[in-house]
Order: C-alpha cells, then sequence, then structure tokens
C-alpha cells in the first residue's frame, strides 16, 4: 500500500496543500489554518496518509499520519 503524502507549504503568499509528485496544489487558502484543516481531511480518507505541515521557511514544522500504518515499532 502506498502512503499519500500532502505538504502544506507558502507559495506566492497563499498556503497551498499539495500531494507528493502533483503539478497542481489540491488546496488553496489564504491562512495556515485552513489549509492545514482542509489537508487533513484528504490525507485522512487515503487508507494510509501523512501530512507534512511546512514553516514559512520551509521547514518541516510537524507531521501526522493517518490509518494503518504498515510498519512495526518497537516501544
Amino acid at each position: 500500500m502506498t502512503r499519500k503524502v500532502y505538504h502544506v507549504t507558502k507559495k506566492d503568499g497563499h498556503w497551498q496543500g499539495k500531494l507528493t509528485g502533483a503539478d497542481r496544489a489540491s488546496v488553496t487558502a489564504s491562512t495556515k489554518a485552513e489549509a492545514v484543516e482542509r489537508t487533513k481531511l484528504l490525507a485522512k480518507k487515503a487508507p494510509l496518509g501523512q501530512i507534512r505541515i511546512h514553516k514559512e521557511n520551509g521547514q518541516i514544522q510537524t507531521e501526522h499520519t493517518y490509518g494503518q500504518d504498515p510498519q512495526e515499532y518497537r516501544g
């Protein structure tokens, strides 16, 4: 099963949620919070989805994984 990874980034003054490898953004919004919420909905619909939220400077701020993660972790 392939993980769908979405990135929330700022581009040209607007926030966007974009699937890795896509040409166009799946979500555009004027605020980061709105872009995150709408992109989370897309990631949650996938059997295995992930959202990586970036700061304005491009660094990853946080990430969330949804669905059945196939990798086992010892903890």
